[in-house]
């Protein structure tokens, strides 16, 4: 299950996200797998903070209601990143990714890719736009080719 939502915020609130992401403080040390380096760099959201609140209203009618949020972070990956393929959860776990960007065209890839019975599927990061998955899918960023990428990644499991 993968599923795209478009246009998925209000205007002033695709202000303040963006905001938000753009002048948090960020951590080096995540990792995609317990033997892989760390890449990228990422900000808890807390669970206090309105944006935090946002997201949860946004995303919580479109899961199962057997699932609770458990996690809700800031990605940034720098110019030429190479993340590495990892799944976030098990079968039935959901991950959102939002796309913070404010801008995309085709030659800046920014991708997420998913494999697939295994091929590659890549969802751009248009902005104002959320894809979310179920969370044992193989998937990982693709870095901006000239400027910093940010999505929001919400995780809700059992």
């Amino acid at each position: 299950m993968i599923d795209i939502k478009d246009e998925f915020l209000v205007k002033e609130d695709v202000d303040a996200v963006t905001f938000y992401c753009e002048n948090a403080s960020y951590v080096y040390g995540e990792t995609d797998g317990y033997d892989l380096p760390p890449t990228g760099m990422t900000h808890e959201i807390e669970k206090r903070s309105s944006i935090y609140k946002l997201f949860e209203s946004k995303t919580k009618p479109l899961v199962n209601d057997n699932l609770f949020l458990y996690r809700m972070y800031i990605n940034c990956f720098a110019p030429s990143e190479q993340p590495y393929f990892h799944t976030d959860g098990d079968p039935g776990d959901i991950t959102f990714l939002y796309y913070v960007n404010k801008t995309w065209n085709y030659q800046e890839g920014g991708e997420t890719q998913f494999i697939v019975n295994k091929e590659i599927y890549g969802v751009t990061p248009i902005p104002n736009r959320v894809v979310y998955f179920d969370a044992s899918i193989l998937h990982r960023a693709t870095a901006f080719r000239n400027r910093h990428r940010f999505t929001i990644a919400i995780k809700y499991g059992v």
